[in-house]
C-alpha cells in the first residue's frame, strides 16, 4: 500500500511538472514576487490578485526543476480563495512537512510534497515557490532566495 501511495504522489508531481496549472502571467495581478534559487537555477515569478484579504487568483511563470515547478503549480490551486492569514498558516504547515516529513493534518494534493524531506538537496526547490507566494500575498513584492531564507 505504501508503494502505491508513493507512486501516486510521484505521478502527481510529474503531472504538475509536465502540465503546470496556472502557468502564465496574470495581467491584472495586484501583487507579485520573484523567487530564485541560485544553487540550482530555479527562477519563478508569482502573480497574485487579491480582493481585500482574499486570494482571487494566483499564477506563476519561470523555470526550474520538476519539484519546484510541481510545487508552484500545486500551490496556485491550493491558495485560491484563501485569506492572507490562511495562506500564512498553510505555508507554515507545508514548510514543516517539506523540511521534516511531518504533516499537520490532511493537506490533500500538497501531501505529495512530503517525501521531499528525504532529499535535502531538493527541499529548497520545493519550498522556493512557497516563499515567493507568501511574499506576493503579503505585498512584499520582493525577490526571495533560498540562500537568505530559512528554507
Amino acid at each position: 500500500m505504501f508503494d502505491d501511495l508513493t507512486d501516486l504522489y510521484q505521478q502527481l508531481i510529474l503531472d504538475h511538472s509536465k502540465s503546470p496549472r496556472n502557468y502564465r502571467v496574470l495581467p491584472d495581478a495586484n501583487r507579485t514576487a520573484h523567487g530564485h534559487n541560485p544553487l540550482c537555477g530555479d527562477n519563478y515569478t508569482l502573480y497574485a490578485k487579491l480582493e481585500g484579504d482574499v486570494v482571487k487568483e494566483l499564477t506563476f511563470q519561470g523555470s526550474g526543476c520538476a519539484i519546484s515547478k510541481a510545487s508552484a503549480s500545486i500551490l496556485t490551486e491550493a491558495l485560491k480563495g484563501k485569506t492572507r492569514a490562511e495562506v500564512k498558516a498553510l505555508f507554515d504547515k507545508v514548510h514543516q512537512m517539506i523540511t521534516t516529513g511531518q504533516t499537520a493534518g490532511d493537506l490533500g494534493k500538497l501531501d505529495a510534497l512530503a517525501g521531499v524531506h528525504k532529499f535535502p538537496a531538493r527541499i529548497k526547490c520545493a519550498i522556493l515557490p512557497w516563499h515567493a507566494a507568501l511574499a506576493a500575498v503579503e505585498g512584499r513584492g520582493e525577490t526571495v532566495t533560498t540562500e537568505t531564507e530559512d528554507t
